[in-house]
């Protein structure tokens, strides 16, 4: 009995150490069996967009270039994107140096497709188009791409690689706000990123929201331009 007793606490302590060294490694760093999962999407994803990308290089070709020509390509592009793009698809890439991210972004926000990285939410609009670009991220989960969204600073520098240009924006300011309050999600009459994560970690009672404002449009094989 006594032998058994003594295994038997063994195997809780063990168990014990396990637990607490696992909810140190989620609270400090993320989950790392969900990052596996996202991990393979990302992959799959990054191929996709690859393919994506080669098209608008091949037929963006033009002997003439003008700002307004490469406005209205982009335009003409960004809405072409949103009206074909299925809900899981690889629609872009999301590079934030301050948050060490550079992940592909998929289209939609539901919680299967938040699974495969940064979500664009459906009701708002693709980069180009000239209004509101809403993009959510887990922050514990699945490689937690939105992990240190409120270590942003104003100023920092925020890329959007798109098939058919590459959006540059820089954070001009941050915002907590109730879950439940939809009106983050209303768009200006101009373009404006916002960046979304549940705040604070853990908890899903408001959410963490970034802005940032667009400073240069590079089209895909075009000139670059100043927004």
């Amino acid at each position: 009995m006594k032998r058994a007793a003594r295994f038997l606490g063994t195997v809780f302590l063990a168990a014990g150490l396990l637990g607490l060294a696992w909810t140190i490694t989620v609270w400090r760093w993320q989950d790392p069996v969900t990052a596996l999962y996202t991990h393979y999407e990302q992959a799959r994803l990054d191929r996709s967009l690859e393919r994506q990308i080669s098209v608008y290089r091949a037929a963006h070709r033009r002997v003439e270039s003008t700002v307004v020509r490469e406005q209205r390509f982009v335009a003409a592009a960004a809405g072409a994107e949103r009206r074909q793009a299925r809900l899981g698809q690889a629609i872009g890439r999301i590079v934030v140096p301050r948050m060490g991210l550079d992940m592909v972004v998929v289209n939609g926000t539901d919680e299967e497709t938040l699974k495969k990285g940064p979500g664009r939410y459906l009701g708002s609009a693709l980069p180009g188009q000239g209004r509101l670009v809403y993009i959510a991220g887990h922050r514990t989960t699945y490689l937690a791409p939105f992990s240190k969204i409120d270590q942003l600073h104003k100023g920092d520098r925020v890329t959007i690689v798109m098939p058919y240009a590459t959006f540059v924006y820089r954070v001009s300011g941050f915002r907590i706000v109730a879950a439940n309050d939809l009106s983050v999600l209303r768009s200006p009459s101009h373009e404006l990123l916002e960046l979304q994560a549940c705040h604070p970690r853990f908890f899903a009672t408001h959410r963490f929201i970034a802005f940032a404002l667009p400073v240069e449009v590079i089209p895909r094989g075009g000139r670059p331009y100043s927004v």
